[in-house]
C-alpha cells in the first residue's frame, strides 16, 4: 500500500516534550480545546473491574480509531479482520479462555499485593488480603483446563508472595511527585500524525503496572504465564514486542526517560507446582524511533480500511499463537460467515481504551 497522506515522523523524544508542554499548558500547534484529553485506561489483558465513561476511542459515526492501546494495536497488526471481529463488531468466545483468566488474575493479585505494601502495610498482612480478594473473585470460576484452573492459580499466587521478602527489585519513586510508580496511567497525543478526524489528533493510552529498580536500571514491570519451559525461544518472542515496546515509549515520555525496557516475571504453570522465571527485554531510543514510525503507517492503513469499510484477513497470521480463534469462520465462504460467527461467538461489550479502573 502507498503511504499516501504520510506526514512528519514523531521521535520518542519529540513525543516526550510534546506531553509535557501539554502538562504544563503551553501551546502544542492547536488550541486546546480542539485537543479530548480521555481518562487514562487499563492495560492489556485487564478489564473485569474497569467502569464505563462516556467516551468513545472512535471518531463519531464512523470506524476510525482514534484513541489506541498496545491491545487494539496489537489486534490490528495481527490481523485488520481479527481487529474489525473484535473492536469494531465486540464478538467474544461463547466459552471464557482459561489462558486469559488466569492472566488477568496473576496481574491483579501481583498488583494488590503492590499496592498494600506502597500504603505502608506489612508483608503478612497484605498476602492475606491479596489471597481473600482472589479466593473471592474466583469462587465460581470453574476451569476443567489441566494447567490453568482455581487450584493452580491460588498456588501460583501463594508461591509468588512467598518469594516477595527476597526480591531484589525495588519500586521506583517518581522524581516528578516523590510518589511510588504503581499504578501509572498514561495517555499523549500523537501531534505529528496526521489527526485522525477533523480537530482530533490520534493517541496512545494505557497503564503501567510498576516502575522498578533492578540491577542499576529502571525497567517496566510485566508478568505473563506460560506451560511451557522458557527458554532461549520464549523469551526471543518478546523482543521485539509490539506491548513492550509501547510500555517502554509510554514510560518514557509520560514518567521516566531513563527507563531501559520490561522487567518480566514468567510463571510456569506445571501440574507439581510453579516455576518463575525473569527476563529483560531492552529497547533503545533508536528501536522506539522506528515503532512509532511504523506505527503511523498502521493507523492510516486502519483508516483506509475504515473509509472503505473493508477489512482484509491476514491469512498468514491464521496458524499463530495456537490458531486464531476466528480461522472457522475465516475459512467459510463469505456469505455464510454471518451464521458461523452467530453459532460461535457472542457480541459483548466491545473493548474501550477509554475505560478507567475503578
Amino acid at each position: 500500500m502507498a503511504a499516501a497522506g504520510i506526514g512528519k515522523l514523531r521521535s520518542w523524544s519529540e513525543a516526550k516534550a510534546a506531553h509535557e508542554r501539554r502538562e504544563s499548558g503551553a501551546a502544542v500547534g492547536r488550541s486546546e480545546e480542539s485537543i479530548r484529553e480521555p481518562d487514562p485506561v487499563p492495560v492489556e489483558g485487564e478489564g473485569n473491574d474497569i467502569q464505563t465513561t462516556d467516551l468513545n476511542p472512535f471518531l463519531p459515526n464512523t470506524n476510525v480509531q482514534y484513541a489506541w492501546d498496545a491491545t487494539s494495536i496489537g489486534l490490528f497488526k495481527r490481523c485488520p479482520r481479527l481487529y474489525y471481529y473484535v473492536m469494531i463488531c465486540g464478538y467474544k468466545p461463547r466459552v471464557e479462555s482459561p489462558h486469559l483468566r488466569f492472566g488477568i488474575e496473576f496481574h491483579r493479585a501481583a498488583e494488590d499485593y503492590h499496592k498494600l505494601i506502597a500504603d505502608g502495610i506489612e508483608h503478612e498482612e497484605a498476602m492475606f488480603h491479596v489471597v481473600k480478594g482472589l479466593l473471592y473473585r474466583t469462587v465460581d470460576w470453574d476451569s476443567e483446563h489441566k494447567y490453568k484452573n482455581r487450584e493452580t492459580l491460588v498456588r501460583t499466587v501463594v508461591w509468588w508472595l512467598l518469594k516477595r521478602p527476597e526480591d531484589n527489585t525495588k519500586t521506583h519513586i517518581l522524581a516528578s511527585s516523590g510518589a511510588p510508580a504503581i499504578e501509572l496511567t498514561f495517555n499523549f497525543t500523537l501531534d505529528s500524525f496526521p489527526l485522525a478526524g477533523e480537530g482530533q489528533p490520534y493517541m496512545l493510552c494505557g497503564r503501567l503496572d510498576r516502575l522498578v529498580e533492578f540491577d542499576g536500571d529502571i525497567l517496566d514491570e510485566d508478568y505473563k504465564t506460560t506451560t511451557t519451559t522458557p527458554g532461549p525461544y520464549y523469551w526471543g518472542t518478546f523482543d521485539p514486542d509490539n506491548q513492550m515496546s509501547m510500555y517502554t515509549l509510554a514510560a518514557k515520555v509520560c514518567y521516566e526517560s531513563e527507563i531501559k525496557g520490561v522487567l518480566i516475571t514468567s510463571a510456569q504453570i506445571m501440574l507439581e507446582g510453579t516455576r518463575f522465571t525473569r527476563g529483560i527485554t531492552y529497547r533503545t531510543q533508536e528501536q522506539l524511533d522506528e515503532w512509532i514510525k511504523d506505527l503511523e503507517i498502521h493507523l492510516h492503513e486502519a483508516r483506509v480500511y475504515a473509509e472503505r469499510n473493508y477489512w482484509p484477513m491476514r491469512d498468514t497470521s491464521c496458524d499463530k499463537y495456537g490458531g486464531c480463534m476466528f480461522r472457522g469462520v475465516c475459512s467459510q465462504s463469505p456469505q455464510v460467515r454471518d451464521m458461523y460467527l452467530n453459532d460461535g461467538f457472542v457480541k459483548g461489550e466491545k473493548w474501550n481504551p477509554l475505560k478507567v479502573r475503578e
